[in-house]
């Protein structure tokens, strides 16, 4: 199906269940891109629902790759590939982290940009985690944060816009692209093609709202 035939989610008005479901998305996406997945989440692949919500819904394929590849793999592979592809010795095989996409080197403009947006949005890094702001995992949870966070001043449909027409749409195609495109990548092939179909429509819901 192309682009063109997305199904864009129905952000105006939205049900509570489809808020829900694109907050869990967010954050299963950012589980996945920060760490492998361990055997507690694989055994929840196990047992997972193949069929999406509206059968030919255009993320339904998608999903159904990565809940295979998820059966397909164990907690041992899972790790030593996430290892392979993002945790090489000295540059890894495919960078998780936008500003490289968007300068072509670590901690650039992008990321100083991201921190000032972060810091609008009352949000800031964890001093204990090692990874930058611009990691796909942590900018993610920020998209997740904005959907189902309780604060209506700052989680609402108008910062998710901004957010991810500055710091989600502007770099995840390229991202996906050079993971799916990696040789090493088996599951993560998975993951890298269910993120952009994910991105894809969101980026025609967001569409909708200008």
């Amino acid at each position: 199906m192309s682009a063109g035939a997305v199904q864009p989610l129905s952000f105006s008005p939205a049900g509570p269940d489809e808020e829900l479901a694109r907050a869990e998305l967010y954050g299963l996406l950012a589980r996945l891109y920060l760490a492998p997945p361990d055997e507690a989440l694989l055994a929840q692949f196990r047992v997972a629902v193949t069929q999406a919500p509206q059968e030919g819904a255009f993320l339904e394929e998608p999903w159904q790759e990565l809940v295979a590849a998820m059966r397909a793999t164990d907690a041992q592979a899972a790790a030593d590939e996430y290892d392979a592809l993002f945790q090489g010795v000295g540059k890894p095989e495919v960078f998780l982290y936008g500003s490289y996409y968007l300068a072509g080197f670590l901690n650039e403009k992008p990321l100083a940009a991201l921190r000032a947006d972060l810091a609008r949005l009352g949000l800031g890094r964890d001093e204990a985690s090692g990874e930058t702001e611009d990691h796909v995992a942590y900018v993610f949870e920020v998209m997740r944060y904005l959907i189902a966070g309780d604060d209506v001043e700052v989680c609402n449909l108008e910062q998710q816009r901004r957010f991810f027409r500055q710091h989600v749409q502007t770099w995840l195609g390229s991202f996906c692209e050079t993971l799916a495109a990696h040789p090493s990548a088996r599951l993560y092939r998975a993951v890298a093609g269910f993120t952009q179909k994910f991105i894809e429509v969101e980026t025609q819901g967001f569409d909708l709202l200008e």
